[in-house]
């Protein structure tokens, strides 16, 4: 069995959504034995940051958030999808010639996963196909950018998604998975009351 680590590392110069500034995590040295008997880091961060998920409450209001998520969800088998060779969005057109039956996770391989930074203009799922794979009953979609859609003034992507109580996984590093299938592990670190939580995930192959 190979461990295959698809999670982004946090560093205070990583790729954020939309390459806004402002939401880079910043961390800093609490203590170090300079100063005491213990060596400790604080990081601040926006629970949207590198590889995370998102709970209905993002979008959604009243929605759920992440200590009432089904953790069957992200302990699961998956399906990646390599769809490096689109440009701008993942459409209907693009999903309806693959292989997808109800309760899959879907992981989205796109050129997102071959540059140093797609920044906000990252490849991604429009509505047409996010209601392709709620209408499949998918249980989880995953892609390789930091956010699943853009230029989608009424979020139309997560609201379809989420409504139908359908994982999002954002902020995979895919460039090294081939279209496969796979068993995921991503799970959220359990802060109560959150609209999302980062989330290490891995593939087991």
């Amino acid at each position: 069995m190979r461990i295959l680590d698809i999670s982004m590392p946090i560093t205070e110069n990583m790729n954020v959504y939309k390459d806004n500034a402002a939401k880079r995590p910043v961390i800093t040295l609490a203590s170090d034995f300079s100063t005491g008997s213990t060596h400790e880091t604080k990081i601040e961060m926006n629970v949207h940051t590198g590889t995370h998920i998102d709970m209905p409450l993002h979008i959604l209001e009243n929605g759920k958030t992440i200590e009432n998520m089904d953790l069957e969800k992200v302990l699961t088998k998956c399906k990646v999808f390599d769809f490096t060779r689109v440009e701008e969005k993942i459409s209907v057109e693009h999903l309806s010639g693959k292989s997808i039956s109800e309760g899959d996770f879907i992981l989205l391989k796109t050129k997102n996963s071959l540059v140093q930074n797609p920044g906000k203009n990252f490849i991604y799922l429009d509505k047409s196909g996010a209601k392709y794979l709620a209408d499949k009953k998918v249980c989880g979609v995953g892609i390789d950018s930091l956010g699943i859609e853009r230029n989608q003034p009424g979020h139309e992507t997560h609201k379809i998604l989420l409504s139908s109580e359908i994982v999002i996984l954002e902020g995979l590093f895919l460039k090294n998975i081939g279209e496969d299938e796979y068993f995921l592990i991503a799970l959220p670190i359990n802060v109560a009351g959150a609209d999302g939580a980062p989330a290490r995930a891995v593939l087991l192959a």
